[in-house]
């Protein structure tokens, strides 16, 4: 019996980010679903700002732009008659350190598209039909035994259980995932064709009225598509009744004003209900759990696919690293070290959201713009608290006027620059592209530090780049990649300040992530830091023996 490296149960935006991750990085991968036909739900409305970050490094953003439209105005009504306009996004704007200033409005089936067709660029399908009814430790504990409902029983390294939030893989390990229902906050859901020209769709229609609401947003690459929500029909004893056509046609007549019949289909109906859970642990052993199937949440502020997402994307380099035996299995202890707390303050502000929007929507005028803030973007996520971030008490203190440098744990900026070699214009995000670990060197005092990184550790998934300022000598360019600071935006995002030519002092090596979170910020003196740090997620050095002498220091 074949073992795979990683059996992906689930497959959603979660479970395709991770097997494009780990695809990429070499592994063998292998995802299935339960469902017979890829599914054509459209709950989710998009990516978050950080979520495009994700998706810009595995080389799909563009397409998911091209497909999608940007965030809409929101036109609010009452008792029929619009009351007010917002735009939630009409102060955001790009900025050096963070080009998706916003998100994207696309289906989650045309994301889910566009994903598999990354999937299968890596000759990686997903595997239809298929549900997993066991999971069994093998001997040694060196594999997982996965049985299916066909009567199969397949063999991978590890498990990754994506399969949402009445996910079997949790209920096989028995992982308790505790919370609430508040079965009174109910919401009827689906996706409708509206008569061609019935509203504009240049706008997200609210109407919040005393005796309910209904929501529809145009669903983007359609002529007359729309994302139906509304609160439900009830019966005479005040019970939700359950979502139908004829049913949605009431409530658009009722609310709207427009006549029932331009709603002319209505698929994918359901109902929701707030559920806010999180599972107690993220990893049992070889099987580890990401998105749906580990949290869930409000849905105020559409977080739920972004954390998944972003889940993933935390996995899937630790994943590959240690199915590389660059890193013990110990490093996948910090998967649940880093998303678990995540899931936790983002079933918080979820809860804070739903209930600003709600009290919101009491007012005439308010509307689903109370749930954004800028928490809802994902930029600002970060794991300061975790064994992976390492730092110095001495790193510099910002000056009047100067943002504080980022700290080790946090999302690492982005910054535009230019190519040292080609004069081509790029950002540090291109840079940190891929499935590596990147070595940034600021001040000339970096320069032997990223020449001995680049001996040691270019073979092991590990990229050094110098970043330049615009006044610099680049006569001697070491190995590596190179950029120039030019309008000095990678030395401001980082704290670094323009290099005064002084030498050492003023130079620091900061290691990056391959999920581009600040793991290390040190002075290029501290070579020895640099290299404990690279030890510990890429194993010992090819040259190790070489770090003793940097710096002045001996191990």
């Amino acid at each position: 019996m074949g073992v795979t490296d990683v059996l992906i149960v689930g497959a959603g935006p979660t479970g395709l980010v991770l097997a494009c991750d780990l695809a990429r990085r070499g592994a063998a991968v292998r995802i299935v679903d339960r469902s017979p036909v890829p599914p054509r739900t459209s709950r989710a409305k998009g990516p978050n700002a950080r979520s495009l970050e994700i998706l810009d490094d595995l080389g799909v953003a563009e397409e998911v732009l091209a497909a999608g439209s940007a965030p809409l105005p929101m036109l609010k009504y009452r008792d029929r008659l619009p009351v007010a306009e917002t735009d939630p996004w009409a102060d955001s704007a790009p900025s050096p350190d963070a080009p998706y200033d916003r998100g994207r409005l696309i289906a989650q089936w045309r994301l889910e598209e566009i994903l598999r067709d990354r999937l299968a660029g890596y000759g990686v399908r997903v595997e239809l039909g298929r549900e997993v009814t066991g999971l069994a430790e093998g001997p040694g504990g060196r594999h997982v035994d996965v049985a299916f409902a066909e009567g199969r029983t397949e063999r991978a390294r590890y498990v990754v259980g994506c399969d949402g939030a009445h996910s079997s893989v949790r209920k096989l390990l028995g992982i308790g995932f505790e919370g609430t229902t508040a079965e009174d906050q109910v919401m009827v859901c689906g996706g409708v064709d509206l008569a061609d020209g019935a509203l504009d769709r240049t706008r997200w229609h609210q109407w919040f009225d005393e005796d309910g609401a209904v929501m529809l947003c145009p669903i983007p690459g359609t002529r007359t598509g729309w994302w139906f929500q509304a609160g439900p029909e009830r019966d005479g004893r005040g019970r939700p009744l359950a979502p139908t056509a004829d049913g949605f046609r009431r409530l658009l007549a009722r609310h709207t004003g427009l006549p029932g019949p331009a709603l002319t289909r209505a698929e994918l109906l359901s109902t929701y209900r707030v559920n806010v859970r999180m599972a107690d642990r993220f990893r049992a052993g070889r099987v580890l759990l990401a998105g749906d199937a580990a949290h869930v949440h409000a849905v105020a502020g559409g977080l739920g696919m972004n954390t998944g997402i972003q889940d993933a994307f935390n996995l899937g380099w630790k994943l590959g690293l240690v199915l590389a035996g660059h890193a013990g299995p110990e490093l996948l202890d910090t998967y649940e070290e880093e998303r678990l707390p995540v899931a936790a303050r983002t079933l918080d502000l979820t809860s804070e959201r739903l209930r600003a929007t709600l009290e919101a929507i009491r007012r005439p005028g308010g509307g689903l713009d109370a749930a954004i803030t800028p928490d809802t973007t994902g930029l600002g996520v970060g794991y300061r608290w975790s064994s992976l971030a390492r730092g110095h008490a001495e790193a510099r203190t910002a000056r009047d006027g100067e943002r504080p440098a980022p700290r080790p744990g946090d999302r690492a900026p982005d910054a535009p620059c230019v190519d040292a070699a080609t004069g081509a214009r790029t950002r540090l995000h291109r840079v940190f592209a891929g499935p590596r670990t990147t070595v940034l060197g600021f001040g000339p005092g970096s320069a032997a530090v990223l020449r001995e990184v680049a001996a040691a550790y270019g073979d092991a998934g590990v990229r050094t780049c110098r970043v330049y300022a615009a006044h610099e000598d680049r006569a001697e360019s070491g190995p590596g990649e190179a950029v120039v600071d030019d309008e000095g935006h990678a030395a401001a995002a980082y704290g670094r300040g323009a290099s005064d030519g002084t030498g050492t002092s003023t130079s620091t090596v900061v290691v990056v992530r391959p999920d581009h979170h600040l793991g290390l910020s040190a002075p290029a003196a501290d070579a020895r830091s640099v290299h404990a740090y690279l030890h510990r997620l890429h194993g010992a050095a090819r040259s190790a023996e070489r770090f003793s002498g940097i710096g002045g220091r001996r191990r």
